[in-house]
């Protein structure tokens, strides 16, 4: 490497030296380069120092480390696109110059071309696009962690604001993209990596409950009397909800079912890959008397006919809510819980969870994790109550005691029920002369005066003759029944 500096000839014929340094070096082809450097020579020489390293590593077919990635993220982008016409630098790293909104636009095909819809891209790449432009980052060396971090909690407005897990949607999006950018190495590292989600559970603010068996009989019966309403008579309504609840079908999936999705033979109804969350084609068993009364509606329709002429997604929500009001059912209950159209989904799943097997119950949800499951599962106050009931019954005697009652060996004072023994009124005839027993248990001596004559209580006459003249008062005998 050689740092030089230039000579040229003034007007008037002097020799002049250029104020900027140059470098010089060969290439990773052996092609002698030369690059305009600096007005000083240490930082032309560290500059020099920078790109033989570069030179190093494309040498060796390695990618440059963390801190060289770092420098070229910081260039200028002339000369990243330098680097990249000679070679030295891949055309995607050279692209660290290129505004974000380009980026983003690539970044929006390549979700397409992922194979999700056209609405989720969108939304991802609107969320990442918000965020971007919020903080005013035009190119990617803007970017940074901190100021997307401030960003995002000045929109919190201490609560006020968005909620938490809208906090963590614009977090995810942004994240998402910066990942991209590193895969398909037009950057080196992600400079949001380390940023955190916050706590959903702390700022819940639509959260969902799932519906009775009264209460959706209750509305099944109403919306099926009810006129129609966008478009939907009452009883399509009535039959939709009624498939939402024993099925679990989210509402986009609902209404891309056609009539060539039910396979009455064999009892089941498919969900094509396209339209289905996870892009898999799911193939569910619904109830047989559901099944008939589809079947029943469907009538003679063609086989590419949608089942169900549901509305849009914001006029479905208006239509369940003036369901729910004929009903007599609340949309948001004391707990501030609502019942949307996808609350449907978690009664399906806090049903099916109560009474199959916890993969069977993730089988029918179309979970990929039984933690996802339990978390649509709702624990109600009967179920709590079911539980309850099925523990043992403590109240009830040991079998020991019971053994013991069949038998009639307990033990138990008849005369004396409470629980005192009879015991020491059957005592040893020589063993207790002179002394008495008191209520509890224990002999104290008496006085050698000649004992009063003892009337046992009627059905317990004494078969000694002698047990009169003891000085024994039997516990539990009241005080007139001795003479």
């Amino acid at each position: 490497m050689r740092v030089f500096r230039t000579s040229y000839k003034g007007k008037n014929g002097q020799k002049r030296i250029c104020k900027n340094w140059y470098i010089e070096l060969r290439d990773h082809l052996q092609t002698v380069r030369r690059f305009p450097a600096f007005t000083d020579k240490a930082q032309s020489e560290a500059l020099g120092r920078q790109i033989e390293r570069l030179v190093n590593y494309r040498v060796a077919g390695e990618q440059p480390d963390a801190a060289l990635s770092r420098w070229l993220g910081q260039i200028p982008a002339r000369m990243r696109q330098r680097f990249a016409d000679i070679g030295l630098l891949d055309a995607e790293r050279a692209s660290g110059g290129k505004p974000l909104a380009e980026h983003l636009a690539d970044f929006e095909q390549f979700l397409l071309a992922k194979g999700n819809t056209d609405k989720h891209a969108k939304l991802v790449v609107s969320r990442a696009k918000r965020a971007i432009t919020g903080c005013k980052f035009l190119y990617w060396t803007d970017i940074a962690a901190s100021k997307m971090q401030r960003y995002l909690a000045d929109l919190r407005d201490n609560g006020n604001g968005i909620s938490a897990q809208t906090f963590n949607f614009y977090l995810q999006a942004v994240k998402e993209f910066a990942r991209w950018m590193v895969q398909d190495r037009r950057a080196s590292e992600s400079p949001l990596q380390h940023l955190k989600g916050l706590n959903v559970r702390t700022d819940r603010r639509h959260d969902r409950r799932a519906l009775s068996v009264d209460e959706i009989r209750r509305l099944s019966e109403t919306t099926t009397a009810q006129p129609e309403r966008f478009g939907m008579t009452g009883y399509e309504r009535a039959l939709l909800y009624r498939l939402a609840v024993e099925s679990g079908l989210r509402a986009n999936e609902l209404r891309t079912l056609k009539v060539s999705s039910f396979d009455f033979e064999n009892g089941t109804v498919t969900v094509a890959a396209a339209y289905s969350k996870h892009r898999r084609e799911d193939t569910l068993p619904p109830r047989k008397d559901t099944a008939n009364e589809i079947r029943a509606f469907i009538g003679c329709k063609l086989p590419t006919v949608s089942v169900f002429d549901m509305p849009k997604p914001n006029r479905l929500v208006k239509m369940l809510r003036a369901d729910l009001a004929d009903a007599g059912i609340p949309y948001r209950d004391d707990s501030g819980r609502v019942c949307d159209f996808h609350a449907f989904r978690h009664l399906f799943i806090t049903n099916v969870s109560s009474k199959a097997p916890s993969r069977v119950a993730q089988k029918l949800a179309r979970h990929q994790s039984s933690a996802m499951t339990d978390r649509y599962a709702h624990i109600r106050l009967d179920d709590q109550r079911t539980a309850l009931d099925s523990l043992p019954d403590l109240s009830q005697p040991s079998n020991q005691k019971q053994a013991a009652v069949r038998t009639g060996t307990d033990n138990v004072d008849m005369l004396n029920p409470q629980g005192k023994n009879l015991a020491f009124c059957l005592a040893r005839q020589d063993g207790l002369q002179g002394t008495s027993v008191d209520n509890y248990g224990q002999t104290n001596r008496i006085s050698d005066e000649k004992p009063a004559k003892l009337q046992a209580a009627v059905g317990f006459e004494p078969t000694n003759n002698g047990f009169a003249n003891r000085r024994l008062r039997p516990l539990g005998y009241a005080a007139d029944t001795l003479a």
